[in-house]
């Protein structure tokens, strides 16, 4: 059994206006009330989304990202869009004890992850990994007035699913800025942000096996009616590496892909940022990760190794086997 993801599906009676379309290396989806909005909403998102491509992400080479890493060691102006995509990751390490942190670039790298994941494939040439502890968040200097960023030399920014869950929040803002009315899903991969009025009993999402399973398939149905929620896994972005299992959960203590009792963790909150920060921090953290999410009291449902379930925090109550 692979893990749970979070994914959209419509309710029952008047079904809100859907659809759905490869981007960012995922699957983005949008769902809109009424449905007469869906064209302007897509057209919000899909102009959110290129330009977080063009900002952050580490696979093209034309990217301002993929400049600022190559520019380490040397001062760096940042667009609005990457001075805060930074700064929201390392919010993220702050919040998370470091557990999450965006200097995780190279050990990307050396575990394989140096492509979209769609196109990565399995690798059997044979390959030595010298594999260490990250260099850590507190080496990013970041001047949010003057939007100056600096790198030490050797140091590579992966903002990696902090970045896709900051594009989802900022697709949905977009997107309900683009309606007249109602309200608006956004949906890309595990990570889930609303804006907007939506269904009068709220939008329901399917906790299914894969974010890319069929939204009437298996699993828990929790309805939302503001905020956001991801799902963190080990098990849907996998690939192996010289006969090695590989997952892209990097442990900055290590270096390498997460040893961890849970395969995956989904959390409910405000935005998608802190649900998908959580979520990935819960996974990384192992078995400390109870007791942080108790004391953070946000609803997170944990899956194990061998598929038990553990609820915390007033996990959905209204949750309904599909």
């Amino acid at each position: 059994m692979r893990s749970a993801s979070t994914n959209s599906r419509s309710g029952p009676g008047a079904a809100p206006a859907r659809r759905t379309w490869a981007a960012l290396g995922t699957t983005c989806t949008v769902l809109v009330t009424p449905r007469d909005g869906l064209a302007s909403a897509c057209a919000a998102v899909e102009a959110e989304l290129e330009l977080v491509d063009a900002t952050y992400s580490r696979f093209r080479a034309d990217s301002e990202l993929t400049r600022l890493n190559a520019a380490a060691g040397r001062p760096w102006s940042a667009t609005p869009l990457l001075a805060e995509a930074i700064s929201t990751a390392l919010r993220a390490a702050v919040m998370t004890d470091g557990a999450v942190d965006p200097t995780v670039g190279r050990a990307m790298r050396a575990i394989g992850y140096d492509t979209d994941y769609g196109d990565l494939a399995d690798r059997d040439v044979p390959l030595v990994v010298r594999l260490e502890a990250i260099p850590g968040w507190k080496a990013v200097s970041l001047d949010t007035l003057r939007g100056r960023v600096r790198l030490p030399r050797g140091v590579e920014l992966d903002l990696g699913s902090v970045g896709k869950a900051l594009a989802a929040d900022r697709a949905a803002a977009a997107a309900r800025r683009a309606l007249e009315a109602g309200g608006v899903l956004v949906g890309l991969g595990g990570d889930i942000a609303i804006a907007g009025e939506g269904p009068a009993d709220g939008w329901p999402v399917l906790i299914a096996e894969d974010s890319r399973a069929a939204s009437g398939g298996p699993g828990e149905v929790v309805r939302l009616t503001s905020g956001a929620i991801a799902t963190s896994s080990t098990t849907v972005r996998r690939w192996t590496q010289s006969g090695n299992a590989r997952h892209h959960l990097i442990d900055p203590a290590t270096g390498a892909p997460a040893v961890t009792p849970w395969r995956t963790a989904t959390v409910v909150a405000s935005t998608c940022v802190d649900a998908n920060t959580v979520s990935t921090a819960a996974i990384i953290k192992g078995e400390r990760a109870i007791g942080w999410l108790t004391m953070l009291g946000l609803p997170a449902r944990l899956v194990g190794a061998e598929g038990q379930v553990v609820r915390l925090n007033g996990w959905p109550a209204g949750a309904a086997a599909a």
